[in-house]
């Protein structure tokens, strides 16, 4: 009897130990293609006006390449370094970014009448040069000063000095014309550079429309007492405006 209650009691422990025991369910690991199940059914529960407004935020932040600014030349003003730069790697650059077309004729002119002034004295001093090496030495073979000399004209030895003055100084004066005319022209590309940067900067300068000037006849008055005829004077009387 004892026996078998020893027996019940162990029997009643074990199926409460057992009872007492909590399940485990095994771990489970999600899909990728799960996720974005799980991720669209999100979305799906969200107001269909929230995502049109998110949409259309994200559209105006990114940059819009489909449309192309076009430069507005009425209101366009040329930057100061870019015309100098410009002016300096060519000559009528600077005038071709500020836009002063007109320009050009003049500089380019310019430019063809110093380099052809500059190769016509470097042509005719070389011809003189050694016109004058011929008159100087005594050599009768050597005689191109001749085609300088008009018809029936002859050099001797009683206008033999006289000559050789003449042309020496034609040789120095078509020199000195040379060299003239290679520093115009480095003055006419000079210039050429600074009203370039001129313009540029006085793009940018505003003027007033009230700036005027007036010019009108006055009575001048030399301040001491006396007659007044002889006291006064007529003159003009300038007023600027701005």
């Amino acid at each position: 009897m004892a026996t078998g209650l020893l027996l019940c009691l162990g029997c009643a422990q074990t199926m409460r130990a057992q009872s007492e025991k909590k399940p485990t369910m095994p771990t489970r690991h999600l899909s990728a293609a799960e996720i974005g199940e799980d991720t669209l059914k999100a979305e799906t529960l969200v107001p269909a006006d929230t995502l049109v407004a998110k949409d259309k935020a994200l559209t105006a932040a990114l940059p819009d390449t489909t449309k192309h600014h076009k430069r507005n030349w009425a209101t366009w003003k040329p930057e100061t370094k870019r015309a100098l730069w410009l002016a300096l790697v060519l000559p009528g650059a600077g005038q071709i970014y500020n836009r002063k077309y007109w320009k050009l004729p003049i500089f380019y002119g310019g430019f063809v009448g110093c380099a052809y002034a500059m190769r016509w004295n470097n042509m005719m001093y070389r011809d003189y040069s050694q016109a004058y090496l011929d008159i100087m030495d005594n050599d009768p073979n050597t005689q191109s000063y001749n085609q300088f000399l008009h018809l029936g004209t002859k050099i001797d030895e009683s206008n033999m000095s006289r000559w050789q003055e003449i042309f020496r100084q034609r040789k120095d004066r078509y020199r000195r014309w040379r060299d003239l005319s290679f520093f115009v022209m480095v003055g006419v590309y000079a210039l050429s550079v600074i009203d370039a940067y001129v313009d540029a900067s006085l793009s940018e300068f505003d003027i007033s429309p009230d700036l005027s000037l007036h010019v009108a006849p006055a009575v001048i008055n030399n301040g001491q007492n006396g007659n007044l005829l002889r006291n006064t004077g007529l003159g003009m009387q300038c007023a600027i405006t701005f």
